[in-house]
């Protein structure tokens, strides 16, 4: 079955990452599930990743609101990286607001696809799926 070979969860709300991380196994979304309690960490994992010639994840799952480094501050950094597969990065914003502002300033960023309201559901990773070229077997799930 078609799956992402590696996915990461920038989050700081530990439910939240249960939750998601339970339900990409339920349908069988990823190899593996790298999560980072806040940008800064998941900013230095990923050069770590870059500096030893691996590939970086093709899914960032990220929330806007974090301690240390939030969301925004990570957009920023991420796209400083020089990296040739991070154009194959698909970065989707997680957040529990629906911030007009928040909304438009997505925009600024060709990095980000889409955006998506917690919590993740079934349909949201189905939908990534087929974004990303991906078509996924819905009939097996449990």
């Amino acid at each position: 079955m078609a799956r992402v070979s590696s996915t990461c969860i920038i989050d700081d709300d530990p439910i939240f990452v249960y939750s998601t991380k339970r339900i990409m196994k339920e349908v069988d979304f990823s190899d593996e599930i790298m999560v980072y309690n806040n940008g800064q960490d998941a900013i230095e994992a990923i050069e770590d990743i870059v500096e030893s010639g691996e590939s970086i994840p093709p899914i960032i799952f990220l929330d806007l609101n974090m301690p240390i480094m939030n969301g925004w501050e990570f957009l920023d950094e991420f796209v400083k990286i020089p990296n040739p597969n991070r154009e194959k990065t698909v970065i989707y914003i997680i957040s529990s607001s629906i911030d007009p502002r928040d909304l438009e300033r997505i925009r600024n960023y060709e990095i980000v696809d889409n955006y998506i309201l917690k919590p993740v559901v079934r349909e949201d990773l189905h939908t990534v799926l087929k974004n990303i070229g991906i078509e996924h077997d819905k009939t097996t799930e449990t």
